[in-house]
């Protein structure tokens, strides 16, 4: 099988894999509001359909919410399991959407076509990247290249509380060599970009409380403690001057870079300066003996992301409120215990505290970071596949954010997964006007193609 065929045959089919596209962003498949729950199930259904087209054996799989969609094909070679989500978010605000955004349509811009609906980008045209590349494949030599997997969500948008369930429940019909999974992004317009960490998340409220009701400031102030006093100590004590957290133990399990990773991360020559300078700021604010890059990807963070106590109207209120909080939220990295954090972070608020003040807490949420070991066979020969797509080399990165899958993968299922997207950062994820570039769909379609194509030789 010659791979020019299938990426002549991936070139020559774009305006019917575009018309497919379009017509899978018609369904309004929002997880979040169970007034959509038929257009989740049409959603599944389409995509079942459109799998067997390809020969796939795929069906619609119940869940206590919105199904999965499950396929299987057999073949030799590695055994792949490719992951998306089939669900979107709302459209609210919808009167800040430029056309409806459930009516999809392919539009000139600036910088060259987008398709313009809600779920161009996130997840609806990242997933059928894969799945066009497969029926490219498909159609030029009469079969798929190896045995593949394909695992379809409808509740990603949601929080996915049906994903653990069915996948220890399905555990051996899901495990593969490796996942694949496609709701990532380039690293910029021409550099194309494999994850291999994602950061953890712990969330954590405190109410610090003192008297027992709000005090007047002229006959209580100076005598009282103020709970917004005690906070405050509290939020300043979390950083020193150098950025680090001062959380006891907060840096156990933070790994170094490798040499490798470094020298790529390096080479990507990323500008903090226009990044930052994008949002009106332009001084790095983490550790200072981080690069920025480090900063985003590879260290972990404490962030103070609401404060709130005493009178906060219009006007002036002269009280000494009876409480004051906050909310505080930890990226984790490498190996750090979020569990560990939790009560490490509830000791040193607690150390804080002076006479006649006592402090609550509420948790949200503890999850572990993510990193895939690129000493896995699949990852450089699929690094070195998208780097003959696109302008510039592919290299490994980080991500800032979380994405849960990947763990589930890996403490449910025991495989790594290897995040591969072809997003952009201007494509407006979860808001109004959201866009997938038409060059990252096509470009897309032939970067799997050469991914399988590496993967299975």
């Amino acid at each position: 099988m010659s791979l020019d065929a299938v990426l002549s045959r991936i070139d020559a089919d774009l305006p019917a894999a575009t018309d497919r596209l379009l017509n899978l962003l018609r369904i309004k498949s929002i997880s979040t509001d169970p007034a959509y729950k038929a257009d989740c199930d049409a959603a599944a259904d389409w995509l079942v359909e459109d799998l067997k087209s390809l020969g796939v054996d795929a069906a619609k799989r119940p869940t206590p919410g919105h199904p999965m969609v499950v396929g299987h094909v057999a073949g030799d070679g590695p055994h792949l399991l490719f992951y998306g989500h089939y669900d979107v978010q709302p459209v609210d605000p919808l009167n800040l959407w430029h056309r409806d955004p459930f009516d999809p349509e392919v539009q000139d811009t600036p910088k060259g076509p987008v398709i313009r609906a809600r779920g161009a980008s996130d997840d609806k045209g990242q997933l059928m990247t894969f799945v066009e590349a497969c029926r490219a494949w498909k159609a030029e030599t009469g079969t798929l290249p190896c045995r593949i997997t394909f695992f379809f969500e409808g509740e990603e948008e949601s929080g996915s509380p049906s994903l653990i369930p069915f996948m220890k429940e399905n555990a051996a019909e899901l495990t593969a060599d490796v996942a694949l999974i496609c709701d990532t992004g380039l690293f910029d317009e021409q550099t194309p970009a494999i994850t291999t960490m994602l950061r953890g998340m712990l969330g954590e409220e405190l109410t610090i409380k003192a008297a027992t009701r709000d005090l007047h400031s002229g006959m209580y102030g100076g005598v009282a403690m103020n709970p917004i006093r005690v906070l405050s100590k509290v939020l300043a004590g979390l950083h020193d001057e150098t950025g680090r957290v001062t959380v006891p133990g907060f840096y156990d399990g933070v790994p170094e870079l490798s040499n490798q990773i470094a020298a790529q991360w390096a080479d990507l020559n990323f500008d903090h300066e226009s990044f930052l300078g994008n949002v009106g700021l332009s001084v790095p604010a983490g550790e200072q003996d981080r690069t920025p890059l480090e900063m985003i990807w590879s260290r972990p963070t404490c962030e103070v992301n609401g404060i709130w106590g005493g009178y906060t109207g219009d006007g002036f209120k002269t009280v000494l409120p009876a409480e004051a909080h906050a909310k505080i939220s930890f990226r984790l990295v490498g190996t750090q215990d979020p569990h560990a954090i939790r009560e490490s972070f509830r000791d040193y608020v607690k150390s804080c505290l002076p006479e006649d003040v006592e402090v609550e807490f509420k948790g949200y949420g503890a999850s572990p970071a993510s990193q895939m070991s690129i000493e896995n066979p699949v990852f450089e020969p699929s690094r070195k596949a998208l780097s003959d797509e696109w302008p510039k080399p592919a290299a490994y990165v980080g991500c800032g954010g979380s994405i849960p899958i990947a763990g589930h993968f890996k403490t449910i299922l025991g495989m790594d997964a290897m995040l591969i997207g072809f997003g952009k950062e201007d494509d407006q994820l979860h808001s109004p006007n959201e866009k997938y570039d038409m060059e990252s769909f096509h470009k897309g379609i032939r970067s799997w193609a050469r991914v399988l194509d590496a993967l299975t030789k």
